[in-house]
């Protein structure tokens, strides 16, 4: 039952980090505008169980007399509200809460902010910190969301056992962080890669939409465009069985959709989302319509 649309407000970034499964950037093309956002919005009331409305990117404040008004329009209509950001314009407190009093004001439920060494380094002060303490000063209610550089530990079920490479971090494996990240970590065998770990591929539990008017599952991973069918009714007719990627992941996982379209493979992979990313990445030009935007698989649009 889908509870939440997220807002892929822009792909555009200040940043360009090693981890981003988005592939944003400075030069990251697609950018919602006002009547886009109302038509998606119209479409969230039609479904009738969404109840959570988030503003994500890329960096949404790039854009923030959009997001702003998208806010407020998703708040008219009953709309829970979130925002993840990474907080470059917290430069001071005083700053901050010039950013955030309108959102306070507007009642958002949850700001999730960026605190890592991917988006700052090591420094002690950085503008996540300055967001939060800005964001607890207007009562708006703010978490930190951190995923640093892959480390890999051991770690076993008991004292008798030899443990096994676990990799800590938090990154997932898509997008950029496949290109960047994955060099050097252990690996599992293919053939154990048997299912998606992360991701509602049955009940949809949230979409993430892009300016493009893909509705995804999974970042690059497109039930279809609602700009061409409207967004309730893709909700309303999505079953896993009809489409031709999340059909075998639903089934079996990444071994399943290598092995339904007899994809050429490695023979081991960091995690479920490494192989499923390369395997989706071999079948992009047979299923342009499914597997986009390009740009978030590293290619052109």
């Amino acid at each position: 039952m889908l509870k939440g649309i997220h807002f892929l407000l822009t792909y555009q970034c200040n940043y360009e980090c090693d981890h981003c499964f988005l592939y944003c950037g400075p030069n990251s093309e697609g950018t919602f505008t006002l009547k886009q956002i109302r038509t998606v919005l119209d479409e969230a009331v039609k479904i009738g169980t969404v109840e959570w409305i988030y503003f994500e990117g890329g960096e949404p404040f790039l854009f923030y007399p959009i997001m702003l008004e998208g806010i407020r329009l998703a708040k008219e209509k009953g709309f829970k509200i979130g925002i993840v950001t990474n907080s470059y314009w917290a430069t001071c407190t005083e700053d901050a809460e010039v950013w955030l009093k309108s959102l306070a004001d507007l009642g958002v439920m949850d700001l999730s902010v960026s605190d890592d060494e991917f988006h700052f380094g090591n420094e002690d002060e950085n503008p996540s910190k300055v967001a939060r303490t800005a964001a607890d000063k207007l009562k708006l209610p703010a978490s930190s969301i951190s995923i640093n550089e892959p480390k890999v530990e051991m770690r076993s079920e008991s004292e008798y056992e030899k443990g096994e490479p676990v990799i800590g971090g938090g990154v997932v494996f898509r997008g950029r962080a496949v290109e960047k990240l994955t060099e050097g970590l252990p690996r599992k065998k293919w053939e154990e890669l048997k299912q998606c770990p992360y991701e509602d591929l049955k009940g949809l539990g949230r979409v993430h939409v892009d300016p493009f008017g893909n509705a995804q599952i999974c970042q690059g991973l497109s039930i279809g465009n609602f700009w061409q069918t409207p967004l309730s009714e893709l909700v309303k007719n999505y079953t896993p069985d009809n489409h031709p990627i999340c059909g075998p992941l639903f089934r079996g996982g990444p071994v399943q959709l290598v092995r339904d379209y007899d994809i050429e493979h490695e023979d081991s992979y960091v995690d479920e989302c490494h192989m499923c990313y390369k395997a989706r990445l071999a079948l992009i030009d047979k299923f342009p319509q499914y597997l986009t935007p390009r740009q978030v698989y590293g290619l052109d649009q």
